[in-house]
């Protein structure tokens, strides 16, 4: 991964800002152990202590969500979040090779879904009588 130099201290809500995402996930993604929890760091006392994240932290949720953008599951990610700690470039290709096969599969059944409906679409005229073959089509699936 790309990692700046420039060190930022911001709050979580900023922190899931700049991931483009919301602070329910930022916290998701802590309970899945994709990212860390950072150590409270002291306000002043009458105000307590917050979470401050990282430059590095936003550059790890930013390269969680475009993982995710090119159709990894989080298992997926955090194989390769720990892949790239090794420089393992065989495992994370194979890693990727294995999510291209999975995709290939459901555009195969996208496609063949969109095929499907089409044909009870061109089936469904509005001048037609009794039930509509797309909603008949579904009554039957619910028979079977």
């Amino acid at each position: 991964m790309v990692r700046s130099q420039a060190p930022v201290s911001v709050t979580i809500a900023a922190f899931a800002r700049a991931g483009n995402v919301g602070v329910e996930t930022v916290r998701y993604y802590q309970r899945r152990g994709l990212l860390d929890d950072p150590a409270r760091r002291s306000r002043p006392p009458a105000r307590g202590a917050i979470r401050r994240y990282g430059t590095g932290d936003i550059e790890r949720l930013r390269f969680i969500r475009s993982a995710q953008s090119a159709g990894f599951t989080l298992e997926e990610i955090r194989a390769l979040l720990r892949l790239d700690a090794t420089r393992d470039r065989d495992e994370i290709r194979a890693l990727a090779d294995r999510r291209i096969a999975a995709l290939d599969l459901k555009i195969r059944d996208l496609q063949a879904a969109r095929n499907a409906l089409k044909k009870l679409s061109s089936r469904c005229s509005t001048s037609g009588s009794g039930p509509c073959p797309i909603v008949e089509a579904f009554h039957l699936d619910d028979r079977a």
